[in-house]
Parts: structure tokens; sequence; C-alpha cells
């Protein structure tokens, strides 16, 4: 294997890793919206990997009128972090 194709893996791994990161910020940001159960093991799952981004977020980023902007926030940050990494 030539460090080419190493690194050609690795980058698609990692827009793999930011796009499952992107669908779950939204997966648990619309299960609020229905899930009442929030000890599930899904809501866990989702809470255990998203809250490490939404978090420090939180503290730079205010609520308004009760809701969280925090997931916008970090999809955002997070697609353009994919458009830095760029296609090829």
């Amino acid at each position: 294997m030539t460090l080419s194709t190493l690194l050609s893996y690795l980058h698609y791994f990692a827009f793999v890793l930011v796009y499952l990161l992107i669908f779950a910020i939204f997966a648990r940001a619309a299960a609020s919206w229905f899930v009442r159960d929030s000890q599930s093991s899904l809501m866990r799952f989702l809470f255990d990997v998203t809250e490490p981004i939404l978090a420090p977020l939180r503290r730079f980023i205010p609520s308004g009128m009760g809701v969280d902007f925090s997931p916008m926030i970090a999809i955002l940050i997070l697609f353009l972090f994919v458009n830095l990494l760029g296609t090829s």
C-alpha cells in the first residue's frame, strides 16, 4: 500500500466520520422533539456522541427564547470543515 493510497483512505474516513456526526447531531435535535424517554439507549448514545461538540458551543452561544442553536451552529461548522478538506 502506497502512502497516497493510505492518505486517500484516511481522507475518505474523515469524510464519513464528519457526515456521521452531522447525522447524529440532526437525529438528536429531531429526537428531542418527539422522544420523551431521554434514558433510552438510543438517546444516551446520541447524547454521548454529540455532547462533546455541542457543550462547548453552548458556552458561547446563548439560547434564544428557549431554543438551543448549538446543533445548527455545529452542523454549519462541520460542513465548513468538510469543505476545507476538499473532495480529492
